[in-house]
């Protein structure tokens, strides 16, 4: 039973019998569970004997309330209209009312005998409707034999009821005992639930320390079942997982489909994990089991992993999804700029960050500037340099590693069958360098032509880029990269310098598009225009 629930409500005066009944077998059960508890503490280790006996200390069993509640609520209580709510021998007078009518038919069976003795009217007969209440009926023929101490009460056809000062007496008990009944047994409840309601801050402490077992007890079950271990968690700078898996989604598979993963972030190896790959490859996946494993070792879990070790994490920031803000007249893109900003101001080296398709809610180049320049403003800023995650299906973004050395390429594994992907999702080392978007768009049922549409029309794409490029290269240009690097730092110090809570969306718009002019001139765009200014 959910003390913590059921014992406001009956501090409050809204509990139910049904609530009572249960809070009393909570506390009667607390019992059953110190004694479950309380083992050989020499046999356990330091941390968890620390813990256990502190729980043994907080699991202070209160026999007195769920006495009372025993001693005075039924098992299973109906309503108080039904009766039966308070168990029998608790009140006198309760029992006495419940006596009446369980014999009411015995006693005007009874009175029925006496009357047809005495009046000699062997067809004499007690009977009761919702009009007149109980009465005697009698027939025409023997009329005659009414005493003179029955009173008219009701005249039919071929009989006549009366009633007497007996019967009225009678009935006035047993038509009032019902209701006397519900009365007593109603304020006899709201007594006892006054009772309880005095020991309210020790059951709802006793509540938390069931509650905080409950948990022990599942996350230990789901240990043992799934085969989770014990993860190392240290004051370090590491986040090392051998064979992670998502503890949800592992569970909606069949037993051993689910892929697992490595992960390894650092100081001086791998600071930024930088993830391509197609969507519905599985990097959102990848990213929201890190994240979880990461909080289930901080709090005292065992980890779904072969091993793990984790340095301790102050906070986590996630950029996932897409949605807009329409309340706040912000477009999916404007939401997603506002998280980040957030978590690049907020971040610190022990944070985790989480960032999963940064820039798709703006057109391509713009997207991928974004994109670069904030995994480069997270590399080279030291008071951030935060363990991240970034995802993205930029696989242009994979040169970056060439010149920070903190950056690491990964990819999730797909497959080629017959012009087809097969999604492995395996993370390997190294970058993508496809996206695969109109296989995936396959994948999802688009009509056939405007499948084979679009493979046309992105071959004479990536035709045009190359010719683009190999021209460049003719007239000794440099490669295009290389001066959005180059210029990534001026980029990045302007970000950093703009306060973006204080930015009106039309603003931070313009701004925008500011640095995306910026970016096609340094990639020698020739459809670069000026910048826009003013709002």
């Amino acid at each position: 039973p959910d003390l913590e629930r059921l014992m406001p409500r009956t501090t409050a005066g809204v509990a139910t019998p049904r609530d009572l009944a249960a809070l009393g077998r909570g506390l009667a059960l607390v019992s059953s569970l110190r004694e479950a508890l309380d083992c050989d503490l020499e046999r356990v280790p330091r941390g968890s004997r620390v813990l256990l006996e502190d729980m043994l200390a907080r699991l202070s069993p209160l026999q007195e309330v769920a006495d009372l509640i025993a001693r005075a609520v039924a098992d299973d209580p109906g309503s108080f209209e039904e009766g039966g709510v308070i168990r029998p021998g608790f009140s006198k007078e309760l029992d006495e009312l419940r006596e009446l009518q369980r014999d009411a038919r015995q006693l005007l069976a009874q009175l029925e005998a006496r009357e047809r003795e005495r009046t000699g009217i062997r067809s004499l007969k007690v009977g009761y409707n919702k009009v007149f209440g109980y009465y005697i009926e009698v027939t025409r023929a023997n009329l005659h034999l009414v005493p003179s101490d029955y009173e008219r009460r009701q005249t039919l056809t071929e009989a006549e009821r009366f009633v007497t000062p007996e019967l009225k007496d009678l009935e006035y008990r047993i038509l009032h005992a019902r209701e006397r009944q519900e009365a007593l047994e109603r304020e006899l409840f709201r007594q006892v639930c006054a009772q309880v309601s005095a020991w309210t801050g020790r059951v709802l402490s006793l509540a938390q320390a069931v509650a905080e077992v409950d948990v022990y007890c599942a996350l230990a079950g789901a240990a043992v079942r799934y085969g989770y271990v014990r993860p190392e968690v240290d004051d370090g700078d590491e986040i090392r997982i051998v064979d992670g898996r998502h503890p949800v989604v592992e569970r909606t598979l069949p037993e051993g489909a689910f892929v697992p993963n490595d992960t390894h972030l650092s100081r001086d190896g791998c600071r930024i994990m930088l993830l391509t790959g197609p969507n519905m490859a599985g990097k959102s996946t990848y990213l929201r089991q890190v994240a979880l494993i990461v909080i289930m070792a901080q709090v005292g879990s065992f980890v779904p992993a072969r091993e793990a070790r984790i340095g301790v994490v102050d906070r986590i920031f996630t950029r996932i999804g897409a949605s807009d803000d329409i309340a706040g007249g912000r477009s999916t893109f404007m939401v997603e700029m506002v998280e980040t900003a957030a978590m690049l101001h907020g971040a610190t080296p022990r944070s985790l960050l989480l960032f999963d398709e940064i820039g798709r809610g703006t057109s391509t180049y713009d997207g991928m500037a974004i994109a670069r320049a904030v995994v480069e403003f997270l590399h080279n800023r030291p008071e951030v340099a935060a363990r991240t995650l970034f995802a993205t299906h930029y696989h242009e973004l994979v040169d970056v590693a060439a010149f920070l050395p903190r950056v690491r390429n990964y990819h999730v594994a797909v497959a080629e069958e017959g012009g087809r992907i097969v999604f492995l999702h395996r993370v390997l080392p190294g970058g993508a360098d496809r996206s695969y978007g109109v296989q995936v768009a396959e994948l999802a049922g688009l009509p056939r032509p405007v499948v084979t549409r679009a493979q046309e029309l992105l071959q004479e794409m990536e035709s045009a880029s190359r010719q683009r490029f190999q021209r460049r290269r003719g007239r000794g240009e440099p490669a295009v990269q290389l001066p959005l690097a180059v210029d990534g730092l001026g980029l990045l110090e302007e970000l950093a310098s703009l306060d973006v809570d204080s930015l009106t969306p039309l603003e931070a718009i313009t701004r925008l598009y500011e640095l995306r002019e910026r970016a096609r001139r340094g990639l020698g765009r020739e459809d670069a225009v000026p910048p826009r200014r003013g709002v």
